[in-house]
This record gives C-alpha cells, sequence and structure tokens, in this order.
C-alpha cells in the first residue's frame, strides 16, 4: 500500500525556508546568551534601535482609528475602488509614462508576483529572474508549473549584466513563445542593488528587439516591495518613464507592497499594476488578475486598503507620515554606509548596495560561513551564492566591526 496519499503534483512538497530557519536560531542564541551580545541579521523587516519591530506611528494612529465595519467588512474582489487609484499614483509618484493603467489588489506582494505568473506565462515555461533573487520565486513557480531561470546580475567589473540578460532571454524565447522577466528594483533583495536608468533603457532594447517579428510576448514584472527605501520618491522612479508607449507585445506589470512601506507587513496587503499603451490589452489584464483573485484568496484586507487611502487623502496626516517614514529610511541608509565603508576598509566583497533592507557577499559555501558566524553570536542568511544581511534589523552600534567578523569567518572556510 501507498504512503501517500497526495496528487502527484504535490508529492514530496516541503518547506524548507532558510531565512526563518536562521532567524530562529538567532532567537534560541538570545535566549541563551542575551539579545545584548547577539545581532539578527536575519530579520527582513525594520528593526529600531532599541531592536524592537518597527511601527510607523501615524499608520498605528490611523489603523486603530478606523470603524469595525472597515476592518470587518468584505472588500470588492479586485479592492476599494479609491485604494486602487491611489496606488497607481504611489507607484509612479511624477513619473507616469504614457499608457493605460489597471490595478487588482493582491495578498500583498506575494500575492501580485503570484497573479502575474498565473496570467502571464505558460504553464511548462520558463519564468526569467536574476540569479541574486528572492527565494520564494521559485517557490511560486514551481506551484504554478512553471520553473524559474536566472540570469547572472552582475557582470566582473559588479556592473548590471546585460550581455547574460540579453543571451537568456533570446536562448528561451527560442523555446517559448513568450516570457514572464522578474526584475526586482530598485533597492533588490537581496542585494541592495538598483538598476540604472541606462540598465533600464538597455534591459527594454533587448525585449523591444527579441519581439519585434510580433510573434513572440514578453511581459516585465517590476517588483517595488522596497521602494520607498531607495531614496527620493521622484528619483527612485525616473526609469519608470521610459515604459512609455511600448509596443503591444511588451507588457509591463509593478508588484505593490504595504508591508515594507506602511510596516503592515503581517496585513497581506498589496496590489498588482499593469501599463500598456493598448487600452484593450489592460481591460484584459484587470479580467484575468480579478479571476485569479477570486479564485485563490477571494478578496483582501479591507482595513489596510482603508489606511491607505486615508493617509494619502490627508494632506496632514500624509506630511506626517512620510516624515516619519523618511526617519525609518535614514536609519537603514546608516547602517548601510557604516557595513559598506567597513568592507571596503578591510577587504571583504560585499556587492554594491545602492539601498534597501538588505546587502549580500559572494561566498562559495554561504552555510559554513553563517556557522563560523555564530561563533561572534552574528546570524546572517545563506543563500545560494552568498551570504545575506539585513540591515534594516541591525542597530547601527551593532553594525560597527561587523563587515570585518564575517570577513574574517569568510577566510576561516573558503
Amino acid at each position: 500500500m501507498s504512503d501517500t496519499m497526495t496528487a502527484s503534483h504535490a508529492f514530496g512538497k516541503e518547506l524548507s525556508d532558510v531565512i526563518f530557519g536562521a532567524s530562529a536560531a538567532a532567537q534560541k542564541a538570545a535566549a541563551q546568551h542575551g539579545a545584548q551580545k547577539v545581532t539578527n541579521a536575519t530579520i527582513g523587516a525594520i528593526i529600531d534601535d532599541d531592536e524592537k519591530l518597527a511601527c510607523i506611528p501615524t499608520m498605528e494612529n490611523v489603523f486603530r482609528s478606523l470603524p469595525m465595519n472597515d476592518i470587518i467588512a468584505y472588500a470588492p474582489i479586485a479592492g476599494l475602488p479609491g485604494y486602487l487609484d491611489t496606488v497607481i499614483d504611489l507607484t509612479f509618484a511624477d513619473q507616469k509614462p504614457n499608457g493605460y493603467f489597471s490595478a487588482v489588489a493582491s495578498a500583498g506582494g506575494t500575492g501580485a508576483v503570484h497573479n502575474a505568473i498565473a496570467n502571464y506565462s505558460e504553464i511548462g515555461d520558463k519564468v526569467l529572474t536574476s540569479d541574486w533573487y528572492w527565494g520564494p520565486y521559485n517557490a511560486l513557480c514551481h506551484e504554478q508549473g512553471r520553473e524559474l531561470d536566472t540570469y547572472q546580475l552582475f557582470d566582473e567589473k559588479q556592473n548590471f549584466n546585460i550581455a547574460d540578460f540579453t543571451k537568456k532571454v533570446e536562448e528561451l524565447l527560442k523555446k517559448q513563445s513568450s516570457l514572464l522577466i522578474i526584475i526586482n528594483t530598485p533597492a533588490h533583495n537581496p542585494t541592495g542593488y538598483s538598476l540604472s536608468e541606462d540598465d533600464w533603457a538597455q534591459v527594454i532594447d533587448v525585449c523591444k528587439s527579441a519581439g519585434k517579428s510580433g510573434d513572440k510576448k514578453i511581459s516585465i514584472l517590476v517588483d517595488i516591495a522596497y521602494i520607498d527605501y531607495a531614496g527620493e520618491k521622484n528619483e527612485a522612479r525616473k526609469f519608470m518613464k521610459q515604459f512609455s508607449d511600448l509596443p503591444d507585445n511588451l507588457f509591463v506589470m509593478f508588484a505593490f507592497s504595504m508591508s515594507k512601506g506602511y510596516t503592515m507587513y503581517g496585513q497581506r496587503t498589496g496590489a498588482l499594476i499593469g501599463l500598456s499603451a493598448n487600452k484593450t490589452i489592460i481591460d484584459e489584464f484587470t479580467a484575468v488578475t480579478k479571476y485569479t483573485s477570486r479564485a485563490t484568496w477571494s478578496n483582501i484586507n479591507r482595513g489596510a486598503m482603508t489606511v491607505l487611502t486615508k493617509i494619502q487623502q490627508d494632506a496632514a496626516l500624509l506630511k506626517q507620515f512620510e516624515a516619519e517614514r523618511e526617519a525609518l529610511y535614514q536609519k537603514i541608509k546608516e547602517r548601510g554606509a557604516i557595513f559598506m565603508k567597513e568592507a571596503a576598509e578591510c577587504g571583504l566583497n560585499a556587492l554594491p548596495y545602492k539601498a534597501g533592507f538588505f546587502l549580500s557577499i559572494p561566498a562559495k559555501d554561504p552555510a559554513a560561513v553563517c556557522d563560523k558566524l555564530h561563533d561572534d553570536l552574528i546570524f546572517a542568511v545563506p543563500l545560494k551564492k552568498g551570504v545575506r544581511v539585513a540591515v534594516c534589523a541591525v542597530p547601527a552600534s551593532k553594525m560597527y566591526g561587523m563587515a570585518e567578523k564575517i570577513k574574517h569567518a569568510w577566510d576561516a572556510v573558503q
């Protein structure tokens, strides 16, 4: 008799999350040695200088002031209309490209990625992203019968590797009639890298060239989960203007999340935004994305959508909120600057960090480096290609000296 009852496609599935595993090890060490002696660089959330989970005060005040009906009532499948209009404005700020737009609410940024994969890649096909990537992209693809493939994010000079990107796009489109490309920028997870405007110009040229015959469909999903911690809002979004008037067979989407920008991680609220020069394509996007939402989670968190809308519609609240979020951004920026300065001084090869929650160090045996760091009560996340450090989670006081300790651990095991 068989010892399994799952369907064949589900057999053997098991969630093994190195991030939560590393975090659990850090918490165990803190209980044993005292939190003040432990550096927990595993958490993908903003931790304040007192090592407590940070919350933007204005968001909390608005959330707590909501009428109960705004918390418990169902929301429309597509999301509250005011929320959707506001999300489009927030996504682009003053850098809105020419074209038609639509937004459909999602269960966090992860839900937005899920819906993009579900509707803009073929079952059995490969989805393309960089070789340094957020791990759940792989699970999201496999769960829906796709495969994740990668190009090298950096060339030998640690610049965006447009040559390998081009090679991979051309290679996949020889085998597939369509291609979904996921680009996590600005403030990329896990490296903190941001594509420049020149990088984006080359990406768009490659995609236009690959689809010029008209018989190939290319979709780009820009994962902007960390954009609110990537610098001045219009400067960070400048590249978006390049998406104006694209060919019909080059479709662009954005994965918007309230998790980081509003410190509402557990409320699971986001949106998928579509952009096209063709209104029919946008109408189709709205229809298929709503359908997939209904078939996956039905509808999402009404309260969180209301919070965002209320803050954006009140000039005084918005000013206060943005000032509070800017203070958090400056803390993260300071922490990253400390690490990168000391990395350069001690010869640690950290990847180019521009902004965001994370930075990374290439390593042949990331797990061994992380295990060695436990000797110094430092906990980071081992990825396939290196070690991820959550600068969002480490107070500046604990950031000093950390790069040198990682260098020693790296030297000891390589």
